[in-house]
């Protein structure tokens, strides 16, 4: 991506060139608002067991990462993050325990195509055992601060939207 004079700077970029434009909190902006300059494309999930937030290996992007990905024609960002999280990680919540947290937007990759995502929190007493899949490699409950196992990249911009969860 190039500065341009108009555009503000990036709140933070990370691997695979995607830089976090901007942040809406919940207070702001309604769960379901849409947006004219841009699609309302994907749902993350910032998962909590305790002290320590789920992040998974995506293995197309070789990259830790929050669970979530793309919402499909008629899906609602919350079903979507239901969806993504079942189908990443095998952690099972209804609709109704995620809380909405805020809009990112966010320039992804080399293209620099912009899209909103949504982003919702939950806290999780029983995590289930996971089981590796063909985007998911592997998953790890991170304590603040810790590295994780095997190395790898880590996706700073999802770092940075766990920052705005902690409680």
């Amino acid at each position: 991506m190039t500065d341009h004079p108009c555009q503000p700077q990036p709140l933070v970029t990370g691997p695979r060139n995607m830089a976090l434009l901007a942040f809406h909190d919940a207070r702001e902006r309604p769960e379901d608002a849409a947006f004219d300059d841009a699609p309302m494309g994907y749902a993350l999930v910032v998962l909590w067991h305790g002290a320590k937030v789920l992040m998974v290996y995506e293995r197309e992007r070789e990259c830790w990462e929050l669970p979530g990905g793309g919402i499909e024609p008629g899906e609602s960002p919350r079903a979507a993050a239901v969806r993504e999280l079942r189908e990443e990680t095998g952690q099972l919540l209804e609709p109704g325990e995620l809380r909405f947290v805020g809009h990112t937007r966010t320039a992804l990759g080399a293209s620099g195509r912009v899209l909103y995502g949504g982003v919702f929190t939950a806290r999780i007493e029983r995590p289930r055992t996971f089981v590796p899949n063909n985007e998911v490699s592997a998953v790890h409950w991170r304590a603040e601060g810790e590295a994780l196992p095997g190395g790898g990249m880590v996706q700073t911009v999802d770092e940075y939207i766990v920052e705005l969860c902690r409680d």
